[in-house]
């Protein structure tokens, strides 16, 4: 039987924490890794709505694996044109736990690029 939290839950609770301490009321960008899928969402706190969201789930994405650096880029790139056009150019990004090395790196360049300031 364990007790208390596991290191992944204590990391997510620490960097979310210090997020929402600097954010300065900007949207956070939300990543989850899966084994086989990454999601992203751009979530306003303040209101409690997802304003925009992509993952490899979405039809465009489905005919390729999601557990490459590939897809994740074209996550990036997707979520980022869809909080552009829903307004926001601005976000925090959250990488909700997970170390910032390959594909939750990958996403986060994409989203830059094309166009998301963090």
């Amino acid at each position: 039987m364990t007790k208390g939290l596991s290191l992944f839950e204590k990391r997510r609770r620490r960097n979310r924490t210090a997020l929402k301490a600097r954010s300065g009321g900007r949207p956070r960008l939300s990543v989850h890794r899966s084994g086989k899928h990454i999601y992203a969402q751009v979530i306003d706190d303040e209101a409690g709505r997802t304003v925009a969201s992509a993952s490899t789930l979405e039809k465009g994405a489905r005919d390729t694996s999601g557990a490459n650096v590939a897809a994740a880029t074209e996550v990036g790139k997707r979520v980022a044109e869809a909080a552009k056009a829903a307004g926001v150019t601005q976000v925090v990004f959250d990488r909700g736990g997970f170390l910032f090395h390959g594909r939750v790196k990958a996403l986060a360049e994409a989203a830059r690029e094309a166009g998301l300031e963090f």
